[in-house]
């Protein structure tokens, strides 16, 4: 392949990762807590010759690399890191309805054993009495709330206490723990609003609302998709004029191309 066109190709690979990355983002703009993700950019190798120094090396024998001159060789995605900046709260009617202000996870149990961990509380009752996601994934520790609970209080440092049958006095039954990371950038996103740790974003780090550093838990309550749909067409619109540009400057290549050809049979 020509090298040019090489360079082309890169470019339209990556801006079509990107659109793709701020697609996601767009559908995902109602998902309870949902983190934007961002494409990051770089530069592919450089070299010191093109195209026609190779040629050139090649009919004359000699090589004759250029002094100072280097070739870029395109771009790719380095990288989609997540924006775990804070989603907006919007206030409901349900009790087991729970946010997080400030930087804390909820940990939840895997059907493996695994531990994943999400900043989406929109928790329910199963079958069984346990809080759960909207997918049966239990809360780790566990909270079971009993037969006859009339109302549930979720206090900001996550403690959870119901009351039985409308008796006035409230019962205490189990505490929303939360988790942190030292680098939540690099925790790794599995779907279903869920990440799991990874080597770069550390162990996680186990503690209670209020303490430091894990935010505090809101009752009824939800965080927002930290998506800004405005912002995201804008970057949109901004791709797709990229994208335009890279695909003219092809086809003038391949023009470049066609009249050299009628040149040679002229």
């Amino acid at each position: 392949m020509f090298q040019p066109l090489y360079v082309a190709a890169t470019g339209l690979s990556a801006m079509q990762d990107e659109i793709l990355d701020i697609t996601n983002n767009l559908a995902n703009a109602k998902t309870v807590a949902f983190k934007k993700g961002r494409s990051d950019m770089e530069s592919l190798f450089f070299v010191e010759k093109s195209f026609k120094d190779t040629l050139y090396t090649a009919m004359s024998g000699t090589d004759t690399p250029p002094v100072n001159v280097e070739y870029g060789t395109g771009v790719r995605v380095a990288a989609t890191a997540k924006d775990f900046s804070q989603g907006s709260i919007e206030i409901t009617n349900n009790p087991l309805d729970v946010a997080i202000q400030g930087q804390g996870f909820f940990q939840l149990k895997m059907p493996d054993g695994t531990f994943a961990f999400s900043r989406a509380g929109n928790f329910h009752i199963d079958n069984e009495g346990n809080l759960a996601d909207p997918n049966g994934r239990l809360l780790e520790p566990g909270i079971v709330i009993p037969q006859g609970t009339t109302s549930v209080v979720v206090s900001p440092d996550g403690t959870v206490s119901v009351s039985i049958n409308n008796e006035t006095a409230l019962t205490q039954i189990g505490q929303i723990t939360l988790s942190r990371f030292t680098n939540p950038a690099g925790l790794k996103s599995i779907g279903q609003n869920l990440y799991q740790a990874t080597e770069a974003s550390g162990e996680a780090a186990v503690g209670t609302g209020t303490a430091s550093g894990y935010g505090s838990i809101n009752q009824f309550s939800l965080e927002q998709s930290n998506v800004d749909v405005i912002t995201e067409m804008m970057k949109m619109v901004t791709i797709q004029r990229v994208f335009d540009t890279v695909t003219k400057a092809v086809s003038s290549y391949e023009g470049m191309l066609t009249s050299l050809e009628r040149m040679k049979q002229a």
